[in-house]
C-alpha cells in the first residue's frame, strides 16, 4: 500500500500542528513518516493511516519532531557561516586583497590623523553597529513578504534573510567600543583595529547584500527542488 495525495497533505497538516512551521523539515519529516507508515502497512495491513502515523509519532519521544528541528537548525546556521567565511575569505584574495589592504591602510591613517580622541573610532564602530542593524531589519521585512506570497518558509532562507547567527558578532563590536577610552593608541594597536574594523564592514557587505543576492543559488545547492516548491 501507498499512501494517497490526501494522506501526503495530512501528513503536512500533521507536521504544522506540532510547531514544525519551515516547509523543508516540513518535507523531510513528511518524507520519513510516509515510508515508515507504508513500511508498517507491508507488515500489518490492517492498521489505519491514523493507528500507524501515531506509532511512528511516538519513536520521536516526549519533545516530538523538536529534536529534529533543533539539529536541522544547528547544521544549516553552521553551513550559512562557512557561506560567510568563504566569502569573506574572497576579499583576501587576488585581485580583491589589493581593495582590502587599501582599505585598511586608509582607515589606519585616518586612525593616525585624528589622534585628538577616540570619539572616531566609536563613531566608526557606531555606525557599522546601526547599519547593520538597519538592514537586518530590512532584510526579515522583505523575507516576511516573500513568505506571506508563497506562503511557505524555509528553513535557510529565514537564515539569509534576517535570522543570521552572525548577527552576535556587533554584541563584541558594541563591547569594544565602550572600552575605548584612550586618547592615544600606539601603531600596532590601530593596525589591528583597522584590519578588525574593515574585516567588520566586509563582513557586513556579504550578510546584508552579497549573499542575499546569491539566496536563489544557495537554495537550490541546499534544496534540489527548491524552484519547484515555490512555484506550487
Amino acid at each position: 500500500m501507498t499512501l494517497s495525495a490526501a494522506q501526503i497533505e495530512k501528513l503536512y497538516a500533521f507536521t504544522r500542528q506540532h510547531y514544525v512551521e519551515y516547509y523543508d523539515l516540513q518535507t523531510e519529516l513528511v518524507d520519513h513518516l510516509a515510508n515508515a507508515i507504508e513500511a508498517q502497512w507491508e507488515v500489518n495491513p490492517k492498521l489505519t493511516f491514523e493507528e500507524a502515523l501515531q506509532m511512528e509519532f511516538k519513536k520521536f519521544g516526549v519533545f516530538g519532531f523538536m529534536d529534529v528541528v533543533d539539529k536541522r537548525k544547528g547544521a544549516l546556521h553552521s553551513r550559512y557561516n562557512k557561506m560567510v567565511f568563504s566569502e569573506l575569505k574572497s576579499f583576501f584574495s587576488i585581485p580583491k586583497i589589493i581593495g582590502t589592504f587599501s582599505c585598511i591602510a586608509i582607515v589606519y591613517y585616518l586612525l593616525k590623523y585624528f589622534q585628538e580622541g577616540y570619539e572616531l573610532m566609536q563613531w566608526l564602530i557606531g555606525f557599522l553597529v546601526v547599519s547593520f542593524a538597519i538592514g537586518m531589519v530590512i532584510l526579515t521585512r522583505k523575507q516576511k513578504r516573500e513568505t506571506a506570497k508563497t506562503g511557505k518558509r524555509w528553513l535557510l532562507k529565514d537564515i539569509i534573510f534576517g535570522y543570521s547567527s552572525v548577527a552576535g558578532v556587533m554584541n563584541v563590536v558594541i563591547q569594544l567600543a565602550c572600552r575605548l577610552n584612550d586618547t592615544h593608541y600606539p601603531n600596532w594597536f590601530l593596525g589591528v583595529f583597522s584590519v578588525l574594523l574593515v574585516v567588520l564592514a566586509l563582513t557586513e557587505y556579504i550578510v546584508l547584500f552579497l549573499i542575499p543576492s546569491k539566496a536563489n543559488y544557495y537554495l537550490r545547492q541546499t534544496y534540489p527542488d527548491y524552484e519547484l516548491a515555490v512555484l506550487v
